[in-house]
């Protein structure tokens, strides 16, 4: 615990905190769109589970810091490619995020047709909860193995996951309320969630994507929305004034 008096870690807890909350928000909202779709009496208990699932997830692989890293090791080659078990869970991540989110959007733009078809069926809570399981897994990958990069201390590494993914357990009400009440913020999710899954198979073969650009893209895209939203609710408001007025 001699880190509770170092000064360096402390700042290093900060900004692994940071840098932690920052690769959760694409977790955050698979798990709100996912979890928007069970019955609403369902849905605070999933994103619970979900984020408690991710986070137990992330400390089990940070305790096992030598098989995370190992991970790196190539276990066969292909076309002169080494292609490692980071490589696999990444590349079948992003395959299962993009599929996961064409369908997503393909039900949010034709969910009533296919529901008047009678085709639509509700998914079952424990199903949300596999899906759920399956993209912590990997987006907890990248986290553990960010943090290893960043700090040399477990300790650290394990409060700044535990910080982080109970901050996310505080905002996931308000983010997946926000998402759900604007269908346009919804498929711009989606769209994100699209973007993660390309450059999570991109990692896969070794071609990195700076997420720097991938997370300004996304900053940028919800800010323009949110003024978009301001002033159709400031257009809103007007139209109903008018109204009023005899």
């Amino acid at each position: 615990m001699h880190w509770l008096t170092d000064p360096q870690a402390w700042i290093a807890l900060a900004t692994l905190t940071l840098l932690e909350i920052v690769l959760g928000v694409d977790n955050i909202v698979f798990i709100s769109i996912l979890s928007g779709r069970l019955p609403a009496e369902q849905q605070a208990k999933a994103r619970t589970l979900g984020l408690g699932m991710a986070l137990a997830g992330r400390v089990v692989l940070l305790l096992s810091i030598t098989w995370v890293m190992g991970l790196t090791a190539d276990l066969f080659h292909v076309a002169d490619r080494g292609i490692s078990g980071r490589d696999v869970i990444l590349l079948v991540g992003g395959l299962f995020l993009l599929f996961k989110a064409t369908h997503e959007i393909h039900a949010s733009l034709e969910g009533d047709e296919d529901e008047a078809r009678g085709a639509a069926k509700p998914p079952s809570f424990a199903g949300a909860i596999a899906q759920i399981l399956v993209l912590d897994l990997v987006f907890s990958l990248d986290s553990v193995i960010t943090a290893v990069g960043m700090a040399n201390d477990l300790a650290i590494m394990i409060a700044a996951v535990v910080i982080a993914i109970l901050f996310m357990m505080w905002s996931a009400r308000a983010v997946a309320d926000y998402i759900h009440r604007h269908p346009t913020v919804k498929m711009l999710a989606l769209s994100f969630l699209l973007l993660v899954g390309v450059a999570l198979i991109a990692d896969a073969f070794e071609v990195h994507l700076p997420r720097g650009y991938i997370y300004f893209a996304m900053g940028f895209s919800i800010f323009v929305e949110f003024l978009n939203l301001k002033i159709r609710g400031k257009r809103g408001a007007s139209v109903a004034l008018r109204e009023r007025r005899p």
